[in-house]
């Protein structure tokens, strides 16, 4: 299948169905990502509210005990830096740009709204949670959640 975008022809390996199909499979809320933190928390006894809409970014997992917010990101949506699953598309690039960078500074002034409004502010990033590292960066995130009502 061939685009046109002005001075520039793209060939998209797949057909316009195939495409279609593969986009929307991509979910933006209970990813596996998020859903093995949120399995990781609760059976640690940790209680919480998912995708809460009432605060800027809807974060994945608000803990109001504990005055913490988490996200959990996928590194290519949320350009994770220096990490090398977020990698910039080489068609389309300008759209991949403008959507990437858009989602980042969109991130960056929700988890400046949240802190401003009182919160803890974490993000999990999704190459955190691969199997060699998964272990440790969940117990590393359940240690800093309850260190925040430690005196």
């Amino acid at each position: 299948m061939r685009f046109n975008l002005g001075q520039i022809i793209m060939v998209d390996k797949f057909s316009k169905e195939t495409r279609s199909k593969i986009m929307s499979k991509i979910r933006g809320k209970d990813t596996k990502p998020e859903i093995l933190v949120r399995s990781y928390l609760f059976s640690k006894g940790l209680r919480f509210r998912k995708n809460d809409r009432r605060y800027p970014g809807s974060p994945d997992i608000v803990l109001p005990k504990y005055n913490t917010m988490v996200f959990v990101h996928g590194c290519f949506w949320h350009l994770h830096d220096g990490c090398k699953y977020a990698k910039m598309p080489k068609s389309n690039v300008e759209y991949w740009e403008n959507k990437l960078y858009g989602n980042k500074a969109r991130d960056e002034r929700n988890q400046k709204k949240l802190e401003d409004m009182g919160w803890n502010v974490i993000t999990i990033w999704e190459c955190e949670l691969k199997k060699d590292r998964r272990e440790r960066t969940l117990e590393e995130l359940y240690s800093q959640i309850i260190s925040i009502l430690q005196p």
